[in-house]
């Protein structure tokens, strides 16, 4: 055993050929925070409807906000329209004009012109609050999904929501999951 020893403690060793390669991980970069980020985008979307979706990158939902406030200025338009036309006939017919010529209007009674225009003028409102509240919310999801692009979302943080049924007393449970590893 110590001839042994003695012997292949003198053996001159090579250098092994097989080298392992360590996996590079990728540099996680940290992105700069731009804390103007979200009052820029709303600042747009509130100069051009849309450029603040534009500017978050969230290109589909630049015609939801363009086809909500294009309906909604429609139905402003066709119910002012409605409006003066049913205004206009009853005072001609308050000042005993009656004039049956005007088909939209020209059938309807005294009561009937003042029923037709308090909804126009109704409908014409709820239209023109409709409108604004589009445009201001237009500028709220441009801000927040600046704010959400920022935010950090990683495999640490998990919120799961399901649905658990409950043989005991045969109904259906909605649970939420939340966890977080360190």
């Amino acid at each position: 055993m110590i001839a042994f020893g003695l012997f292949f403690g003198t053996v001159w060793a090579q250098n092994d050929t097989l080298k392992v390669v360590q996996p590079q991980l990728p540099k996680l970069t940290a992105q700069a925070l731009n804390p103007l980020a979200p009052a820029k985008a709303a600042f747009y979307s509130a100069i051009l409807p849309g450029l603040g979706q534009y500017y978050n990158k969230s290109y589909w939902k630049i015609p939801l906000v363009y086809g909500g406030m294009g309906a909604s200025t429609y139905f402003y338009i066709d119910n002012q329209k409605k409006y003066t036309r049913a205004r206009d006939e009853y005072k001609l017919r308050l000042r005993g004009i009656d004039r049956t010529d005007n088909p939209k209007v020209g059938s309807y009674t005294q009561d009937q012109l003042a029923t037709v225009q308090r909804n126009a003028q109704r409908n014409r409102d709820l239209s023109l609050f409709i409108t604004i509240g589009i445009y201001i919310l237009n500028i709220v999801d441009a801000n927040v999904d600046a704010h959400l692009q920022q935010f950090n979302v990683d495999e640490d943080l998990s919120f799961k929501p399901n649905l658990e049924y409950n043989p005991v007393i045969n109904q259906h449970h909605f649970n939420v999951n939340v966890s977080y590893r360190f």
